[in-house]
């Protein structure tokens, strides 16, 4: 009688508190689970109330994070607006957790028009900026490439890059296709002696479809670093499988926040949506590589 009970206030319209008191009722008591699971409805009610053991995103940085992709520099892409923005989300970064910092402007031609030189120019006055702020978290720049034509053209002009560390450098592709000529790209880039590392492989939607072009990428010598923030489904969840596919190959080299604004640092204090977190976990501490 009492099951049946049960089942009735189920398929009727009852108020959230009801249905929550219901649920949990009879999960107390140890009812049939077959009974609690007998129609859709009641599936979906059960799948809102269950606990979600996942750790925030921001409990798993390490002690010693240094964040390789950013955009602080103030006014000169997406990112930071102006020096106020770019010492806010400083400030948001250290709160998470971050140690130092890599920030990486775009340099993609006819959209954002940054060179080495004006960079370099932008980190200095940034730095002068924050230091008369007190702001004390170590700071550092370097660039993100798009790979395109123009990219090729200064491969071949021999100029000088803004890497991450040594010979290391981040470079991206376009969100609608690969670049016809990607693999003499990495080629050419190789062989003038930089190590290409590809931002964020698991937001390309057109390799969604299979691993292979991601082990084509690796056969070339690509590098993989990871956006943090797929991991909580920030960008939808198809990104979210595909950074976990990738985890799970242990493809993944290093991580990034790829901070722009504060809904991106926010989004640290949500739980990751990724099955297992050991292959993040080690992603993470990758980074201590580029400690400076």
């Amino acid at each position: 009688m009492i099951k049946k009970k049960i089942v009735f206030l189920f398929n009727s319209f009852l108020s959230h508190k009801d249905i929550y008191f219901v649920v949990m009722t009879a999960m107390f008591f140890s009812f049939d689970k077959n009974l609690l699971l007998c129609s859709p409805i009641n599936r979906v009610i059960l799948f809102f109330f269950k606990k979600n053991t996942s750790p925030i995103l921001k409990d798993l940085i390490s002690s010693n994070y240094v964040d390789i992709h950013s955009h602080l520099l103030p006014g000169i892409d997406d990112g930071a607006k102006d020096i106020e923005d770019s010492k806010y989300l400083l400030n948001q970064l250290k709160d998470i957790g971050f140690q130092k910092i890599i920030t990486t402007p775009h340099i993609i031609k006819d959209v954002w028009k940054n060179t080495s030189s004006s960079i370099a120019d932008s980190y200095k006055e940034t730095s002068q900026l924050l230091l008369e702020a007190n702001e004390t978290i170590p700071f550092k720049a370097a660039a993100e490439y798009m790979m395109d034509g123009h990219f090729f053209d200064l491969i071949h002009k021999k100029e000088p890059f803004l890497t991450l560390k040594d010979n290391y450098i981040l470079v991206e592709m376009s969100y609608m296709a690969a670049p016809m000529q990607l693999f003499d790209i990495l080629f050419d880039l190789q062989i003038a002696g930089y190590r290409p590392v590809l931002a964020h492989p698991e937001r390309y939607g057109f390799y969604h479809f299979s691993l292979k072009p991601y082990e084509e990428l690796k056969e070339a010598g690509c590098l993989f670093q990871l956006n943090l923030l797929s991991t909580v489904g920030y960008y939808g969840p198809q990104v979210a499988k595909m950074a976990q596919m990738l985890l799970d190959q242990q493809m993944i080299d290093f991580v990034g926040s790829d901070a722009h604004h504060t809904r991106h640092t926010s989004s640290f204090e949500h739980k990751i949506v990724i099955k297992k977190e050991e292959n993040l976990v080690k992603a993470i501490a990758n980074n201590q590589f580029f400690d400076f």
